[in-house]
């Protein structure tokens, strides 16, 4: 398997990973998702690629304090054959290289399978709350 940057013709094929794994939601736009990366840190988007499959992908990010990973997908056909763990993995080598000393990531609070697969990786929760606010709409 190889893990490499994203490029402009994995896009529909990450798209379809994202809606097969339960990723997109209606008030977040994917196309725009993409484009937002691909214009700061693009080299942060990860893909998992596999016989010319794009089997999974993150995206990952630093501000110059800690890391942030965001949209791990794996598809469901490739679940539970290390395609995960390995993203990780890359995304916290892109990070190290870069001066990040934590990784810090967001999990909607009742998927406890993500939740478990992070902690099985050494992830642990943090007491924080997480909030939001949304500054450009994406309808």
């Amino acid at each position: 398997m190889l893990i490499r940057p994203f490029g402009p013709r994995d896009q529909s094929e990450v798209l379809a990973l994202w809606q097969a794994c339960g990723l997109t939601r209606a008030w977040n736009d994917p196309l725009r998702d993409i484009a937002r990366k691909q214009a700061v840190q693009p080299d942060g988007f990860l893909v998992a690629e596999r016989d010319g499959r794009i089997l999974g992908c993150v995206m990952v990010g630093y501000d110059g304090t800690r890391g942030w990973l965001h949209l791990l997908g794996v598809h469901p056909d490739a679940q539970r054959q290390g395609v995960g763990r390995q993203l990780v993995k890359a995304a916290e080598r892109w990070l190290i290289a870069r001066g990040g000393a934590k990784l810090n990531l967001q999990v909607r609070s009742d998927n406890d399978a993500v939740i478990a697969f992070y902690q099985r990786l050494g992830y642990q929760l943090d007491k924080v709350v997480s909030l939001g606010r949304r500054l450009i709409p994406d309808d």
